[in-house]
C-alpha cells in the first residue's frame, strides 16, 4: 500500500498531522500501537483531568460542605473503583471520538508498532494479529512523520515494577487508595498526582530536587502552591535529593538528602505504601534500519529537527514530545500542524514554537505563559508587575475559591507591552487564554484595561492586574 503520509504515533501531534494532512488532500496512514489519541488522551492529559475532577467534587463535600450550608448525616465514602472507572470511560470516549474522525477523513488507522525501513517504507507489528495470519505489514510513502512521543523517565536505583514503584500510568489505576503515597518529583505531574490522593485522605511526601514546588513557574506562584498544600496536609521535602531506596512487598524506603546547604546535609528516611516516579520522561524511538543511516539526536537522545521540521534523514520529519521541551499536548498539535503544512501548503514557511501556555490542574490550579519575573531580570528588561489577589474578587468568593492570585508582566520601556502571566488559584488554566491572545497580539495594558470583562467573573481578576500595574487599580 502507498501513500502519500505516513504517520508513526496517533498522540496529539500523530492525528492531528493525520487529520491535517488528509484536509489536504493526501492519502494518509497513521500507526499507533495504543489506541489512537496516544498516551495524552489514554494514559495522561484527559484521565488525569477526570481523576482530578473526581477529587475536587469529593474535596467540596468532605471539606467545604458546612460552607455551602450543605449538612450530612453520617460518613462520606467513596467507590474507588467508579472513581478510577471514569476516568478510563472518559479516555475512551474520545478515543473513539478519534477514530471517527480517522474515518471521517478517509485515513488508514493501522494498529501496531512502526519501524523505519529503507526507500520510504515503514514496517509494523500489528497489534491484533489473527492467529496463523503474518503478524507485520508493510507500507510504503513519500513523507514519514515521527511523533511517537515520550514515555516516563525511571531513577537508575529505583525501577518501575508496576507495584510498589509507578509511573504516572499505574498510579491512574491502583487497585485501591493508599494510605501513604511519596512523590519523588515535584513538576505538574508530580503535583497534580499529590492534589489527587490527598484529597481521599492519602498521606503525601512530595520530595523534590529544587528549592521548590513546579521548578519551572514563577518563583511567587512556587511559594504560594507550597503554602497552600501544607495547609491541606501535603508534605513538601523541596532541596531534597533521593539517594537510595528500599522495596518490599509491604511498601517504600526512601533515603533522601537536603541539598539546600551543600552536597553533606542531613539525610532522613521516609517510608510509604508506593512510590511513584515523576521526575521527567524519556524519548521513544522508532525502530530505524541501518541502511537508512543514523537520525541525529540531541544530547538527551531528542530527535533533532530544522526549520521545517525535518531530521537528518531524507523526507522522514518529526513533531511532538519526541523533538523535545516543552512536552506538551497542544504544543505538539501546533508543530503537527506547522509540518504537514509546510509539506503541503505552497509556500507556507512553518513557525517555531513562540509562547505557548503551561498549566497545572493541581488545587489551587496554576496556569502562565511568557516571561516570569525573574526572566527580566536575568534579562535586564525594564517591566512592571501588576498583582490582584483573588481574595478581592466577588465570584472567587461567591465560590469559596479565595487562594491566590494572578500577576501580570509589564515592558516598562514605553510600549507597555505584555510580557507574561502567571495565575494561580480558582480557573487558572481557563484564563490563561485570554492572555495567550494578548502576547500573540502584542497587547498593552490599556489594550487589557480598556476592554470590558463581564462582572462578576474570575478574568476580571486579569483586568485589575492589568491596572495595579500603572497604578489605576479600583479594588485593591
Amino acid at each position: 500500500m502507498s501513500y502519500d503520509l505516513i504517520v508513526i504515533g496517533g498522540g496529539p501531534a500523530g492525528y492531528v498531522a493525520a487529520i491535517r494532512a488528509a484536509q489536504l488532500g493526501k492519502k494518509v496512514a497513521c500507526v499507533e500501537n495504543d489506541r489512537a489519541g496516544g498516551t495524552c488522551l489514554n494514559w495522561g492529559c484527559i484521565p488525569t483531568k477526570a481523576l482530578l475532577k473526581n477529587a475536587a467534587f469529593y474535596r467540596s463535600i468532605t471539606k467545604q460542605a458546612r460552607e455551602f450550608g450543605v449538612q450530612i448525616d453520617g460518613e462520606v465514602s467513596f467507590d474507588w473503583d467508579k472513581v478510577i472507572g471514569r476516568s478510563r470511560q472518559v479516555s475512551g470516549r474520545l478515543a473513539g471520538g478519534v477514530e471517527f474522525l480517522f474515518k471521517k477523513n478517509g485515513i488508514d488507522y493501522i494498529r501496531g508498532t512502526g519501524s523505519l525501513l529503507a526507500e520510504g517504507r515503514v514496517q509494523i507489528e500489528l497489534a491484533s494479529a489473527e492467529e496463523g495470519a503474518d503478524a507485520t505489514q508493510v507500507i510504503e510513502s513519500k513523507d514519514v512523520l515521527i511523533a511517537t512521543g515520550c514515555k516516563p523517565a525511571t531513577l537508575p536505583f529505583l525501577p518501575f515494577d508496576g507495584n510498589r514503584v509507578l509511573s504516572s500510568k499505574e498510579a491512574m489505576t491502583l487497585p485501591e487508595c493508599p494510605q501513604s503515597l511519596i512523590i519523588i518529583g515535584a513538576g505538574a505531574i508530580g503535583v497534580e498526582f499529590a492534589s489527587f490522593f490527598s484529597a481521599y485522605g492519602c498521606k503525601v511526601t512530595l520530595v523534590e530536587m529544587m528549592d521548590r514546588l513546579v521548578p519551572v513557574e514563577d518563583r511567587e506562584i512556587s511559594e504560594t502552591l507550597e503554602k497552600s498544600f501544607k495547609r491541606q496536609g501535603i508534605a513538601c521535602l523541596t532541596g531534597h535529593k533521593t539517594i537510595s531506596a528500599k522495596v518490599s512487598e509491604g511498601g517504600v524506603s526512601l533515603t533522601v538528602q537536603d541539598i539546600t546547604g551543600g552536597e553533606f546535609g542531613e539525610e532522613k528516611n521516609i517510608e510509604a505504601d508506593y512510590c511513584l516516579v515523576a521526575t521527567g520522561v524519556a524519548p521513544v524511538l522508532p525502530n530505524i534500519a541501518e541502511e537508512l543511516g543514523r537520525i541525529e539526536l540531541s544530547d538527551r537522545g531528542f530527535v533533532q529537527v530544522g526549520d521545517r521540521y525535518q531530521t537528518s534523514l531524507a523526507n522522514v520529519y518529526a513533531a511532538g514530545d519526541i523533538i523535545g521541551a516543552p512536552w506538551l499536548a497542544h504544543v505538539a498539535s501546533f508543530e503537527a500542524i506547522q509540518t504537514v503544512e509546510g509539506l503541503y501548503v505552497q509556500g507556507h514557511e512553518p513557525e517555531k514554537v513562540g509562547n505557548f501556555p503551561g498549566c497545572t490542574y493541581c488545587h489551587p490550579e496554576v496556569a502562565s505563559i511568557g516571561l516570569s519575573e525573574q526572566d527580566c531580570i536575568d534579562q535586564s528588561i525594564s517591566h512592571r508587575i501588576g498583582k490582584f489577589p483573588f481574595m478581592a474578587s466577588g465570584r472567587a468568593l461567591a465560590a469559596n475559591e479565595r487562594e491566590g492570585f494572578t500577576k501580570l508582566i509589564f515592558a516598562d520601556d514605553g510600549s507597555d507591552r505584555l510580557l507574561g502571566a502567571h495565575i494561580i488559584g480558582g480557573e487558572a488554566t481557563e484564563m490563561i487564554a485570554e492572555t495567550g491572545l494578548g502576547l500573540q497580539m502584542g497587547a498593552t495594558w490599556k489594550d487589557i484595561e480598556n476592554t470590558i470583562h463581564a462582572h462578576p467573573t474570575y478574568a476580571e481578576a486579569l483586568h485589575e492586574a492589568s491596572a495595579a500595574a500603572f497604578g489605576h487599580a479600583i479594588h485593591i
